[in-house]
């Protein structure tokens, strides 16, 4: 009979704990829930949009690179019209030249490629951009008077793929 009254005492406490646990009983765990309304966080956009470029010598006469060629003393400036799209707060980007280096065709020491230079409405700007705006970016291509012999010639460098990009950089004083 000992073992009758402990099997029932047990079945009481199981019971008791089932009731308990499973919402029947007394014990409760507290909590609360509430949504808030934080928003959506939206993305900017940068984004650049290339008109025609053009190159020009010295005297501003339009260049075919087809069937031009450079000789010692040469400048040719490669001018091109470009939408910038920058939006988001603290968005900034510079405007830098691709492709443009003097290296694969002539030697570097007799060449000077520039950094470009911008303009919005005839007005020289500076980089990093920060705004949406219609900038006119030019570079130049000088083949140095200072070169001797007959240093590069014949020389070839595929300036038909010069263009520019836009890099999004950090603007000063914001973090």
């Amino acid at each position: 009979m000992k073992n009758n009254t402990m099997l029932k005492g047990a079945a009481a406490i199981v019971l008791g704990g089932a009731l308990l646990l499973g919402g029947g009983g007394t014990l409760a765990w507290w909590n609360a829930a509430d949504s808030a309304a934080a928003g959506t966080i939206s993305a900017g956009e940068l984004n650049v949009k290339a008109g025609a470029g053009v190159w020009k010598d010295r005297s501003g006469s339009t260049v075919n690179l087809s069937t031009y060629k450079v000789v010692p003393g040469d400048k040719l400036t490669y001018t091109q019209d470009l939408d910038v799209t920058l939006t988001g707060d603290k968005m900034a980007a510079n405007l830098v030249a691709v492709n443009a280096d003097a290296g694969a065709g002539f030697t570097p020491e007799n060449v000077v490629i520039t950094a470009p230079t911008l303009t919005v409405g005839g007005v020289a700007i500076e980089n990093p951009l920060t705004t949406s705006q219609h900038v006119t970016a030019s570079i130049s291509f000088e083949f140095k008077s200072t070169t001797t012999g007959t240093a590069d010639v014949n020389a070839t460098k595929n300036l038909g793929t010069v263009g520019f990009t836009l890099q999004q950089v950090t603007q000063t004083g914001l973090q």
